[in-house]
């Protein structure tokens, strides 16, 4: 499988992280990782991690401003496009189809060619433009997967909420895991 994974600005990138983490150890994926500008930076003040550290868990990587990487074009085939997370300009952008950023565009791509494309919204609270935006990519067959804690597992760190949603995340890329805790 080849798995483009996008990291926005919005805050809640060691949603990405852990993404990276899990899918690098499945031989059979291949990542594609952009971050855009403001990930960086906030990868540095939310998390322990360097960038290098992150750069080094894809297969892949790309500058968010070069639109002209392989997987801007629908030709290159991939088998999903994962934006954790997904900041309400990403989400906006893809909405309207403004490709002005690799993140953008890939997600685009993935539309135009019926791929799976799965955004992790975070922001809070929402407002009618986000939801419309949202309900718009939902339409198109977009998975929103929001990372919102579940209780039922009984989270006793922020690892194990962590978990929860990249095997929300797996579970959507149909990735057979065993990362969280699953209902009973």
């Amino acid at each position: 499988m080849n798995i483009v994974i996008g990291i926005t600005g919005a805050s809640g990138a060691i949603y990405g992280i852990k993404l990276l983490e899990v899918l690098k150890s499945i031989p059979q994926i291949a990542t594609h990782l952009v971050m855009s500008k403001y990930a960086v930076e906030n990868i540095g003040i939310e998390t322990d991690y360097s960038i290098g550290q992150v750069l080094g868990l894809a297969d892949f990587t790309y500058d968010n401003d070069c639109l002209s990487a392989r997987i801007s074009s629908g030709s290159y085939i991939t088998d999903a496009t994962v934006i954790v997370p997904c900041s309400m300009k990403t989400l906006a952008c893809i909405s309207n189809g403004i490709c002005d950023t690799l993140i953008a565009r890939a997600a685009d791509v993935a539309l135009k060619e019926s791929r799976k494309l799965i955004i992790c919204p975070r922001e809070t609270p929402l407002n009618s433009i986000h939801l419309e935006n949202m309900l718009k990519l939902s339409r198109l067959g977009v998975k929103i997967i929001p990372p919102m804690p579940a209780y039922y597992n009984k989270p006793k760190t922020l690892d194990d909420i962590q978990n929860h949603q990249v095997m929300k995340i797996c579970d959507c890329l149909g990735i057979a895991n065993e990362i969280g805790h699953r209902w009973k």
